[in-house]
C-alpha cells in the first residue's frame, strides 16, 4: 500500500472538479480525500495499491485535462486512515 499526495493545479476549482474525483475513486480500491485549497488548486490524498492509484491518477488526468494545468505528486507510505473516499470542505 502507498499513498500519494497530489496538488491539482490550474481551473480546476468551481468545475465540479472534486465531486468528479470523488466519482471516479468509487471505480478504483483507493481511500483518501479531496479538498479545494485557498491558493486555487486541489489536494488529493490518496492510498491503495500502486497499481490502483496510478490508473485512478491517470483516470482523473484524463478526464479532466481540459481543467488541469499542472500536477505535482509526492508518494509516501500509506498509513490506513481512512476508511473510504471524501470530499473535505474547508
Amino acid at each position: 500500500m502507498q499513498r500519494r499526495i497530489v496538488s491539482f493545479q490550474g481551473h480546476v476549482q468551481g468545475v465540479g472538479f472534486r465531486y468528479t474525483v470523488s466519482r471516479i475513486a468509487g471505480g478504483f480500491e483507493v481511500t483518501g480525500y479531496v479538498r479545494n485549497c485557498t491558493d486555487g488548486s486541489v489536494e488529493m490524498v490518496a492510498e491503495g495499491g500502486s497499481r490502483e492509484l496510478n490508473a485512478f491518477i491517470a483516470e482523473i488526468r484524463s478526464t479532466m485535462s481540459h481543467f488541469i494545468r499542472n500536477v505535482n505528486m509526492q508518494k509516501a507510505p500509506a498509513d490506513g486512515t481512512f476508511s473510504g473516499f471524501s470530499i473535505r470542505h474547508g
